[in-house]
């Protein structure tokens, strides 16, 4: 499964930035307007992170902090507010949250904070990132220019295992092993592959090396996409 991020905020503005920045990222996001929103998505849902405002038109939520991190705890809060002052800070960690951004706020200020807490709790989305093509290994995910490719889970596996690794030539033998296995398969179903792949994401990603194999190619993005 993906990392998952509520976003608890009452402003629409706000909360649209910071989808569209974590999104890029891979992170599945859920949104949440209002206290009892808030409350509600965390009854029924899991979150990795929580992106949490601290003033909504039902309430306030800073007190709540303290039932959140018992009901929830490996979900990391991370509290954006208007308020600036070093004591908001202090008692808002004190309470339990992992960080805190004081509004106006740069996105990617947001995003950094996202993937430390992340990396703190062993949790970071892994993503190979080429230019436009980024691939989820966990996830058999792969997004080019932000949408989503379809793929069968060979057409993923071999990829993945082509890109994990750039500029490496793979012959056929070692792709079926790689990637089938103990299937019996001819390695011209390795050839049919690699072109489903580049019909795809584009014909440059996969180079053929005459003789020896297939590698993948860090520059891609220089490539015609079919």
């Amino acid at each position: 499964m993906g990392v998952k991020v509520l976003i608890a905020e009452d402003d629409e503005d706000i909360r649209s930035v910071l989808k569209r920045y974590l999104e890029t990222e891979g992170y599945e996001c859920d949104e949440a307007e209002s206290l009892f929103d808030l409350k509600k998505k965390l009854s029924e849902g899991t979150y990795n992170v929580l992106l949490l405002d601290l003033m909504f038109p039902d309430g306030v939520a800073m007190d709540e902090i303290p039932e959140m991190k018992v009901s929830h705890p490996e979900m990391a809060i991370i509290i954006i507010s208007a308020r600036d002052r070093d004591m908001d800070r202090i008692f808002g960690i004190e309470l339990g949250a992992d960080d805190y951004v004081t509004k106006p706020f740069n996105p990617r200020e947001v995003l950094a904070r996202v993937k430390a807490v992340l990396r703190r709790m062993g949790k970071e989305q892994k993503v190979l990132r080429f230019g436009r093509l980024e691939i989820f290994p966990e996830d058999y995910i792969v997004r080019y220019d932000g949408k989503n490719i379809e793929m069968t889970a060979k057409e993923f596996e071999l990829l993945k295992l082509l890109a994990t690794t750039p500029n490496k030539v793979f012959s056929r033998e070692e792709i079926l092993n790689r990637v089938w296995g103990d299937d019996y398969v001819s390695d011209r179903v390795v050839d049919v592959h690699i072109s489903a792949i580049r019909s795809k994401i584009g014909k440059g990603w996969i180079k053929t090396v005459r003789g020896l194999g297939y590698k993948f190619s860090t520059r891609g993005d220089e490539g015609d996409r079919a």
